[in-house]
């Protein structure tokens, strides 16, 4: 066994349904969830037939392990498998050092405050990549994903709207300092000028935030915007007939995309009469683990 391996740790989810209200509760800080608020969510993953994201994940990290050489293992921050769980055996074969990198690509601070916390008193030494969401070869993965949507039917003629999304963030959490929104932003301007390089210039692009928490009542969250549905309203406005969504906030395949996007978008988009696309998510795909080992290399040890 190697002294170094790297763990890719993402916000995680649940293979069991039974486990969604301590899954949330997790995701709430402790605060239990009301029972309709899960009910909601039980069916939006029964919907979907369920969340491959951790699969998604296993996956990219036997695909990683194999370009770097060390052993690589796949954890979530906010249920199993935990960090811990996941380093402990590697510890326990001999393993030192390990590279945390978050499956997660901007505001990774979050990730490298709950790892460390995760390991301590383990005898592992813990680093954490740095934000990586503004790299050049993950905006290209990215830009091709998109230009090759664009390309397609149905109606590649058509005036179109191309959102680029990622999920909403309490505006208050911005307001502290949190540099999220602002590490979005120019990421996907990074994004847009890729994808400018090769298609039409009348193309609107336009950044929107997904997957709003769910907070009824007086004392409602105000969240990043605008939202889906601001953003599908503005480009049937201005007589776009198709939309095509990127959700390069996210990596993988989960809730968030084939729920909220696949299915809620989609159908907004009918109801406003536009055609409606989605760009593929970068999941394992080789192009996305070229980009995961160029982020790793250089904080192992021989890199």
């Amino acid at each position: 066994m190697s002294v170094e391996a790297v763990v890719l740790v993402s916000h995680g989810t649940v293979e069991n349904l039974e486990d969604l209200a301590g899954f949330v509760t997790n995701v709430r800080r402790g605060r239990p969830a009301p029972p309709e608020l899960i009910a909601e969510l039980r069916h939006r993953y029964e919907a979907i037939g369920g969340s491959p994201l951790n699969r998604i994940n296993a996956e990219l990290a036997g695909k990683l392990a194999s370009r770097l050489g060390v052993p690589a293992a796949a954890a979530n921050r906010l249920w199993h498998p935990y960090v811990r769980e996941v380093v402990g055996p590697f510890v326990e074969a001999g393993v030192r050092r390990v590279v945390l990198l978050p499956l997660a690509q901007h505001s990774v601070h979050v990730y490298a405050d709950d790892g460390q916390r995760a390991v301590e008193g383990m005898g592992v030494e813990l680093t954490t990549a740095p934000s990586w969401g503004e790299r050049a070869d993950l905006c290209e993965a990215f830009a091709r994903r998109i230009v090759s949507t664009l390309g397609r039917s149905p109606e590649p003629a058509s005036p179109t709207t191309l959102l680029l999304t990622a999920h909403s963030l309490p505006v208050s959490v911005v307001a502290a300092g949190d540099p999220y929104e602002r590490d979005f932003r120019a990421a996907a301007s990074a994004v847009e000028r890729a994808v400018r390089a090769r298609v039409p210039t009348d193309l609107n692009v336009v950044v929107a935030f997904q997957s709003q928490g769910m907070s009824p009542g007086p004392a409602a969250i105000e969240w990043l915007g605008p939202d889906l549905r601001t953003s599908l309203d503005a480009a049937a406005a201005r007589g776009s007939g198709r939309v095509v969504i990127a959700p390069i906030g996210f990596l993988a395949d989960h809730v968030e995309v084939l729920y909220d996007l696949d299915l809620e978008a989609r159908d907004m988009a009918a109801e406003r009469g536009m055609a409606y696309a989605r760009v593929p998510s970068l999941n394992a795909d080789d192009d996305f683990v070229d980009v995961l080992a160029a982020v790793a290399r250089p904080l192992l040890g021989h890199g």
